[in-house]
């Protein structure tokens, strides 16, 4: 497990090789790190080097610590997803090659916040409220929170929201969902979204709130996601202008 000669630092070797050793499945996750000397010793560098590479590791999320009882492996993100592209919950997990799924919390028809009726620029009085718990291969994985006209969701198929509700709200032919516009936040605490997810004080959420517009530029759905931030990694491509 040493680790070799190689004209990099030597502590990206030692971050480099621990992750390597996390994925090769050497170190499961929620598994304990051997300690500090005997870590030092196994890949043949020195404590501060190896503190060096912790320290990154944890700003990372790849490892974190509890006080007086050990440095551990965090969970692994199970969905990887690009957000350039528009594409629903559903869609993000089969292409991650998991089985999606939803838990209905709730459908209601409540009156509309003012927030909501300067976002969706209506008069309407009332508004759908949806909330659900999607899941991949049976887990908790995502909170969701969904607001849409009455007239947006199709009569009749309030049973149908196991799946996507992108999909469900475009079963009429009449809508198409064109673009979003999503503001990406993290949670440290939401006593709903965390109840629901079954998280504890040391993981965090992933909250993606955006506005959903049809091609003709009328708002449809007013979405807050809520995903577990050790099972969803996204990544943005930047291209230089």
């Amino acid at each position: 497990m040493f680790v070799k000669k190689d004209p990099r630092l030597l502590y990206v070797q030692v971050i480099e090789r621990l992750k390597q050793d996390i994925e090769s499945g050497q170190f499961q996750q929620h598994e304990r790190l051997p300690s500090e000397a005997k870590l030092s010793q196994m890949l043949g560098v020195s404590r501060a080097t190896l503190r060096e590479a912790l320290r990154v590791l944890e700003e990372e999320k790849v490892i974190f610590r509890k006080h007086g009882v050990g440095t551990f492996v965090s969970s692994q993100p199970i969905v990887r997803s690009g957000i350039e592209q528009l594409s629903s919950i559903t869609t993000m997990i089969r292409q991650a090659n998991m089985e999606p799924g939803t838990i209905v919390q709730g459908i209601s028809l409540i009156p509309i916040p003012k927030e909501l009726a300067a976002r969706f620029k209506t008069e309407e009085k009332m508004i759908i409220q949806i909330k659900r718990i999607r899941t991949a291969n049976g887990e908790p994985v995502v909170y969701c929170i969904d607001h849409l006209l009455q007239k947006y969701l199709p009569e009749g198929l309030e049973s149908e929201l196991h799946t996507s509700l992108f999909d469900l709200i475009e079963k009429s032919g009449l809508i198409q969902i064109g673009q979003a516009v999503a503001e990406i936040e993290p949670i440290s605490h939401h006593p709903e979204a965390f109840k629901a997810l079954s998280c504890d004080s040391t993981q965090a959420l992933l909250a993606l709130f955006q506005e959903h517009f049809s091609e003709e530029g009328k708002m449809i759905l007013y979405s807050e996601n809520f995903f577990r931030a050790d099972k969803f990694r996204f990544q943005v491509v930047r291209k230089r202008v």
